[in-house]
């Protein structure tokens, strides 16, 4: 029996717009965020794809796109999990700095370092594998069960964290998953396998 996992990335936030590092800053959809994220419900509804529990961040951007899904998908009172292991990277002292700006300070290099490197982090801040660190053991332990129960479950999170779950279960390495982009608000599905390797994934770009 194989169990369906949805991965979704918020739709586009405030400072996504304004080109601002948002880590642990907890900032609103934008109304191309908010049309992001319904717009993800609909292409899941035309699935028909029905959910028996959300996970989300602490954060509201990500919040706001999972009930916006479930909204479409005609599920507005699902049992929703929030918990901040899903939070987006803590980008530390660049948080709420404008990524030019930062350039500035610390140099480009410097800064394409922080951004795109595994296991360098900003100063006060984390890397993506410190990111995983509190993403994997939050999956193994609170999600992965249920779809291992062949439940369908929802994921509305953050770049970071999404990419450091995609990690795991595509069997990335450090420097594949860096380069991996993931659009706001695209629905990533997952069906997998008793044994909880993956069957299929589909990007429903």
């Amino acid at each position: 029996m194989s169990g369906t996992l949805v991965l979704v990335r918020h739709g586009q936030s405030d400072w996504n717009l304004k080109n601002l590092f948002t880590g642990w800053r907890d900032v609103d959809l934008t109304e191309k965020g908010h049309a992001e994220a319904k717009a993800a419900g609909e292409k899941l509804k035309a699935r028909g794809l029905k959910f028996d529990i959300a996970f989300t961040s602490a954060l509201i951007r990500a919040q706001k796109t999972c009930q916006h899904i479930l909204d479409a998908v005609g599920q507005s009172n699902l049992k929703t999990v929030k918990n901040l292991a899903l939070n987006e990277r803590d980008y530390g002292d660049l948080s709420g700095l404008d990524k030019d700006d930062a350039r500035a300070k610390w140099g480009e290099e410097q800064v394409h370092v922080w951004r795109r490197s595994y296991d360098v982090p900003p100063p006060n801040g984390e890397s993506l594998k410190d990111t995983g660190a509190r993403v994997w053991p939050y999956y193994l332990h609170d999600m992965q069960p249920h779809v291992l129960r062949g439940e369908t479950v929802l994921v509305a999170a953050h770049g970071n964290s999404l990419r450091a779950l995609i990690m795991a279960l595509d069997g990335l390495t450090g420097e594949e998953i860096v380069k991996l982009e993931l659009g706001t608000g695209v629905p990533v599905v997952y069906r997998l396998n008793a044994d909880s390797t993956v069957a299929s994934k589909e990007v429903l770009g």
